[in-house]
């Protein structure tokens, strides 16, 4: 019995000290259905791997690291560049909440509400501290292999930290020796660890899991096992989070208020610029692997052929146009290399740039695929086994701005309705274009970057934009191209969004609030019933690359710190070679230009045009959520009004359908307490010294 109460204990610690039944102690013992113990299971070698690949199992629902259609497990995937418009009425769950973007853009839930997400955590890292205490017991196993699951479990059990430090902010730290089964239930009651403390921790066990599992590239069977790479960029994440003003130098009442049980801060006030240089060389760590890179495609010319894919061709740049890459784009196509990270045209095993994945499309809060259909048009061809696209995932008027022109420049009255909110370099003054592509203009290929020859009729406002605009907004009268659909009739049909015309606005769910769709996950061969599988990108290299770039800008000083295997030293310092080395890969293969001198040489420009890189690049993988939030700009950003096209106007009034307007469908607000997620009165109860976020209830 000593092992089994053990584990009760590891266990009720581990969900945050939630009491349960004798009979529900021990998941794992579910798990293994004739009730084994510890030594038998870490006795035989395939009940000791179905152990670890139980800890993985945590990583589901609310812990889907990104994108998912999903809004009542995933909805921190949709913030003030995204929405989702399927859950806004009334729509009611087993936990008894209305899920609308609304609701929730509104901080319209309460304690305890979507709490899975800290009991999986802390179940998934009492999982795998067992794990990691008892897997050198196994004589089945080499020493390699030994060594290589624990890494692995290491890394999950951090990575868990990882998510709640995100979400909940500084959490409690559990022993990682366990629990001693001696002590009261009050004596083994835990506070929460500081904001810097938890990255901390993150950081340490990161490094030990790198030191400990054995790839740096895992073989096509265990594609979304952890790798050296992905410790190391998890560790990157930690720390640039605990570098960011949100838990860097925060003094603001929020952070004040917000202390554990002894009344001891937990967002640092003081600010520590060092902590940059730890993230910058984080980052780094990740790029002098030299196993990543950004996933690009060869440039083909448009093919007229079945199959075809159109391609987005940039300006000319005398630089970036004149080489390879990745000194430039002269052999790559930004469109095609772009979307097809995304749409299920290139495998998790074969991307170079997808550094963690849980690629598993079975798994609830994974479905990138789902994701696709309800982004499609109700109007999609079905194969009649299946419900045509749900029409209900759009983007914001203030993202489709966010996406430059082709040559790098803003598109004329981007973010205008937010004069006097933005500052000055955020605002185009300049009216928005007026009128609509031509026949002339298709016969002419005035506008050879939309796609195919049903392009009469598009908004000047969409033309002459960047590449990953056309990978990923779907504006009115872009074409769906279906080409896996077996009636070659239904490929390539132009879809507007226009009042009455099928797609537009109607009194169901099922129509986008501002007029504006999304294709990102979409494979031009997919449509309903026959959706490709999307692998999840819960780390890819580009974000680690504009880490790098963020952290180094944000420096005055220079630093000297050891690699994390202690091979190497690095200088780290606000270098423009090393910023360019950051930003200028993800801009090349999007087809822009790079930034002025002027730029670089201005801390505060480059913040802000790096904000905008992180936006556009990042659209739709959960990353703007959390991002804000760091920043300190969530009370800005999310608090502003809504704008979107005016959706109550049909074809016959085109004219005024793209005016710019206040979309009142969508309402947002920001209030400090959204800086995190609230815990749940259940865990406050069973765990005396736990502390709530400022600005939520306790429990009576």
């Amino acid at each position: 019995m000593k092992t089994r109460h053990y584990i009760f204990l590891m266990a009720a610690v581990g969900a945050g000290l939630v009491l349960t039944s004798c009979s529900d102690y021990l998941d794992s013992e579910k798990y293994f259905k004739d009730r084994t113990t510890i030594t038998t299971v870490f006795s035989d070698k395939s009940r000791t791997e179905q152990w670890l690949a139980h800890a993985y199992s945590y990583l589901n629902n609310e812990n889907a690291d990104v994108c998912s259609k999903n809004s009542s497990t995933s909805q921190h995937c949709f913030d003030d560049d995204m929405y989702y418009g399927d859950r806004d009425i009334d729509y009611d769950t087993k936990e008894g909440v209305d899920l609308s973007w609304n609701n929730f853009h509104m901080g319209n839930y309460d304690e305890n509400k979507f709490t899975n997400a800290w009991n999986n955590c802390y179940q998934g890292i009492q999982q795998a501290t067992v794990f990691i205490q008892h897997v050198d017991e196994n004589p089945e196993l080499t020493a390699k292999d030994k060594l290589d699951y624990k890494g692995q479990a290491r890394f999950v059990r951090a990575y868990f930290y990882w998510l709640l430090l995100r979400r909940y902010g500084p959490v409690p730290i559990m022993p990682v020796e366990g629990v001693d089964y001696n002590k009261s239930y009050d004596e083994i009651a835990t506070p929460r660890s500081s904001y810097e403390q938890v990255a901390q921790f993150i950081s340490d066990e990161m490094i030990q899991a790198a030191k400990e599992i054995q790839y740096t590239k895992r073989d096509i069977n265990n594609v979304a096992r952890p790798t050296k790479g992905a410790c190391l960029a998890t560790r990157a994440y930690a720390l640039i989070f605990a570098a960011s003003p949100l838990a860097n130098g925060n003094d603001d009442d929020f952070a004040k208020a917000f202390v554990d049980d002894q009344g001891n801060r937990l967002l640092s006030p003081t600010y520590d610029e060092s902590k940059w240089a730890k993230a910058a060389a984080a980052c780094r760590d990740v790029i002098e692997l030299g196993v990543y890179d950004l996933y690009h495609t060869p440039y083909t010319s448009v093919d007229n052929g079945p199959s075809a894919r159109p391609t987005v061709a940039p300006p000319y740049d005398p630089v970036f146009s004149e080489n390879n890459w990745p000194n430039g784009w002269k052999n790559i196509d930004p469109m095609k290399s772009y979307r097809d990270l995304f749409d299920g045209a290139v495998s998790a095993y074969e991307n170079p740039e997808l550094i963690f994945s849980r690629v598993d499309q079975a798994a609830p809060g994974f479905d990138c695929a789902a994701m696709a259909l309800h982004q499609m048009p109700r109007s999609a061809p079905t194969d009649g086994s299946s419900a045509s696209g749900w029409n209900t995932h759009g983007m914001t008027q203030k993202m489709c701005d966010a996406y430059y022109m082709n040559d790098g420049s803003d598109c004329p009255g981007m973010n205008s309705e937010y004069t006097g909110l933005y500052p000055a370099n955020r605002v185009d003054s300049r009216p928005r274009l007026t009128g609509f592509t031509t026949r002339d203009d298709v016969r002419s290929k005035t506008y050879p970057e939309l796609d195919g020859s049903n392009t009469i009729g598009i908004s000047l406002q969409y033309v002459r934009r960047e590449p990953r605009f056309y990978a990923s907004v779907a504006y009115s009268g872009s074409t769906w191209n279906y080409l896996g659909f077996q009636k070659t009739e239904r490929h390539n049909e132009q879809v507007f969004y226009y009042r009455n015309g099928g797609n537009g606005f109607m009194n169901t769910q099922f129509w986008l609030r501002t007029g504006i769709g999304i294709k990102k996950w979409v494979h031009p061969s997919d449509y309903p019933g026959n959706i490709r599988v999307k692998a999840e990108p819960a780390i890819r290299y580009a974000d680690i690359l504009l880490l790098y770039a963020e952290a180094l800008n944000e420096l005055d000083q220079s630093y000297q710190i050891s690699s994390w295997d202690g091979s190497t030293t690095y200088t780290i310092c606000r270098d423009v070679k090393e910023m360019k080395r950051g930003i200028q890969p993800v801009r090349i293969r999007a087809g822009l230009p790079d930034y002025s001198d002027a730029t670089y040489a201005n801390k505060d420009l480059f913040r802000t045009k790096l904000k905008r890189e992180r936006m556009i690049e990042l659209m739709g993988e959960g990353k703007r959520y959390y991002d804000l939030r760091r920043w300190k700009d969530a009370e800005l950003e999310e608090s502003l009004q809504t704008f979107g096209l005016n959706i109550i106007m049909d074809a016959n009034h085109k004219d005024d359908f793209y005016k710019v307007v206040p979309c009142y469908y969508l309402k947002s607000t920001f209030a400090p307490k959204m800086y995190f997620w609230p815990i749940s009165h259940a865990e406050l109860k069973h765990n005396k010294r736990l502390t709530q976020e400022p600005g939520w209830t306790t429990y009576d």
